[in-house]
C-alpha cells in the first residue's frame, strides 16, 4: 500500500475544486482495501471512499482524513443461471463506467446502452442507482461484492439486499459509510433489443423505420449527452460540473395537484413525460429554469451550464463555497415559487 500525503483532490474530481486530502491511498485489490481501512481505523482518521469523482463537490478544506481511490481493474464475462438467458459481466469497482457500458455494447448485450457516457466508475453505480433516458443499474445489479467494515470481512450482496430505490440504496441511506464496493455484477441480455423509452432519444430515432440497434442506441445517448453538456469532453468549460445537481423530485398526488395549479396561474404548463409520470416525478431542470435561472446563468466563478439548467458548473478558479451559495439561491427559489424542494445529487465531502 502507497500512502501519499496532502494529495490534491481537484484535478480527481469533474467539478476539478476543492482541497486536499490529508493521506491518500490508491487501492488496486481486496487485501489493500483492507490494509487502507486498519491504516485509518489505527490513527482514528475519518475515511473517504473515491471513485471516479464524478459526483462529488469536495470542500475548499478538502479532506481531514484518509481518502481511498479504489482502482479494483477487470472486467470478465461468465453464464448466467437464470432462465432468461442473461450474461454476467463481473466487473471491478475501479473499472471506467462507459468502458464497461461500451464493452457491453460491442458484445451485444442489453441492459446499460442507455447509461453511456455517465462519467465515473463501476463502483460508484450501486450506491446511488445511477440512471438516465429509462434505465437504472438496480435492472441489471445482480450483485455487490463489498468489503464490510463493521465485522472487516468481504461479503456478496444480492440486489434485493441492496434496497435500491430512486438515485438512492443503502450505501447512501441506512448503511452509508458501513460497506466499500469492490466489484459489481451485472445480468445483461444477449442480443436483447435496445431500451428506447425516454423522449429525448424517440426524438433522436423519429421517422427512422427500422428499429436502433445497441451501438446506435448507444451513439444516441452520447450525442445527446454531449449537446446537454453531460458528457466529458475536453476544453469544454460546461464539463466542470457534479452532473445534474439535483435530483427529479418525487412529489405526492397532492403536491402534484398544487405544482399543476401553480403552473395554470403563471400560464405554464407542467411537462410530462411518461418516464416521469409514473412515480409523479418532475423535471427539476424545469423547475431551475422557470425560477430564473437560465442556461448560461453566471453567478461569480460559478454559474448555469449553457446547454443544461441542472448543471452548476465551475467557470474558472472557483471555490466550493460558490458552488454552495448557488445551490442554496435556487433551492430556496424554487421553494418560493413552487413550494418544492430540491434535493442535492452530489455527495458532499469535508463539509
Amino acid at each position: 500500500m502507497l500512502l501519499q500525503e496532502n494529495v490534491p483532490l481537484a484535478p480527481l474530481t469533474t467539478f476539478r475544486l476543492g482541497g486536499p486530502a490529508r493521506f491518500f491511498v490508491e487501492a488496486k485489490s481486496a487485501p489493500e482495501v483492507q490494509e487502507a481501512v486498519t491504516f485509518a481505523q489505527s490513527k482514528s482518521l475519518p475515511l473517504f471512499v473515491l471513485g471516479g469523482g464524478s459526483n462529488l463537490v469536495v470542500s475548499d478544506s478538502g479532506w481531514p482524513g484518509l481518502v481511498l481511490k479504489v482502482a479494483i481493474p477487470g472486467i470478465e464475462q461468465r453464464p448466467g443461471h437464470d432462465d432468461e438467458g442473461h450474461v454476467l459481466y463481473d466487473a471491478g469497482a475501479g473499472e471506467s463506467w462507459d468502458r464497461f457500458v461500451s464493452h457491453a455494447v460491442m458484445a451485444r448485450c442489453a441492459g446499460v446502452e442507455c447509461l453511456s457516457g455517465i462519467p465515473g466508475s463501476v463502483g460508484g453505480t450501486p450506491v446511488q442507482n445511477v440512471g438516465a433516458y429509462g434505465q437504472e443499474v438496480s435492472e441489471t445489479i445482480e450483485s455487490v461484492e463489498v468489503y464490510d467494515r463493521k465485522d472487516d470481512q468481504v461479503r456478496e450482496l444480492c440486489r434485493e439486499a441492496c434496497g435500491f430505490t430512486y438515485r438512492s440504496s443503502i450505501f447512501n441511506t441506512t448503511e452509508r459509510g458501513r460497506f466499500i464496493i469492490l466489484r459489481v455484477t451485472y445480468a445483461l441480455t444477449p442480443g436483447g433489443e435496445a431500451h428506447i423509452e425516454y423522449a429525448d432519444l424517440k426524438r433522436h430515432f423519429e421517422g427512422r423505420e427500422t428499429r436502433p440497434n445497441l451501438a446506435e442506441t448507444r451513439e444516441a445517448v452520447r450525442h445527446i449527452r454531449a449537446r446537454k453538456g453531460m458528457l466529458i469532453v475536453a476544453g469544454d468549460p460546461d464539463c466542470q460540473s457534479a452532473g445534474s445537481f439535483f435530483k427529479n423530485p418525487v412529489l405526492s398526488d397532492q403536491q402534484h395537484a398544487d405544482l399543476q395549479k401553480r403552473a395554470e396561474v403563471k400560464g405554464l404548463t407542467l411537462p410530462s413525460y411518461p418516464a416521469l409520470e409514473k412515480s409523479r416525478k418532475v423535471s427539476a431542470a424545469w423547475l431551475v429554469e422557470k425560477s430564473g435561472f437560465a442556461r448560461g446563468y453566471g453567478f461569480g466563478h460559478v454559474g448555469i451550464s449553457s446547454k443544461h439548467a441542472l448543471a452548476i458548473v465551475n467557470r474558472g478558479e472557483a471555490t466550493a463555497a460558490e458552488v454552495l451559495a448557488l445551490k442554496d439561491q435556487i433551492q430556496q427559489r424554487v421553494e418560493e415559487l413552487w413550494g418544492v424542494h430540491l434535493e442535492p445529487e452530489p455527495v458532499m465531502v469535508g463539509f
